[in-house]
């Protein structure tokens, strides 16, 4: 039961009846990734849409998928057997908010000692 009125009212995990009717009325699918999210098309306005495999993080979209949602390409990665180039990365999901976020030297989240000002910097101080 709790899945059934989660699937109703929260649109963060996933799709709601209400998007998932309307992208069964009206949008085409035309792929999946490999990390599952469903990707849809609405022909008669040229929209693309994305339902995510899990939470919806606008990164966890893949390269290949990522052009296509930006209209860089009319080209569906499903049909033209896309395959990432060498400098492409494989795909790691945003850490920001959590204990692995990334955090540079300096910061006062960072762990040890924050490093001495160098002698280019003078203080202001009013005369």
């Amino acid at each position: 039961m709790k899945q059934f009125l989660a699937e109703i009212f929260v649109w963060w995990h996933g799709q709601t009846w209400g998007t998932r009717l309307w992208l069964w009325r009206f949008a085409k699918h035309v792929g999946t990734d490999e990390l599952g999210n469903k990707y849809y098309l609405d022909a008669k306005t040229d929209r693309r849409f994305v339902t995510y495999n899990g939470p919806a993080e606008a990164s966890a979209i893949t390269m290949g998928w990522h052009g296509w949602m930006h209209h860089r390409t009319n080209i569906v990665p499903s049909e033209a057997n896309y395959k990432p180039h060498a400098w492409e990365k494989p795909h790691l999901p945003n850490m920001t908010g959590t204990a692995a976020a990334y955090v540079p030297d300096g910061s006062m989240l960072a762990k040890g000692t924050r490093p001495r000002v160098s002698g280019d910097y003078d203080a202001w101080s009013p005369e």
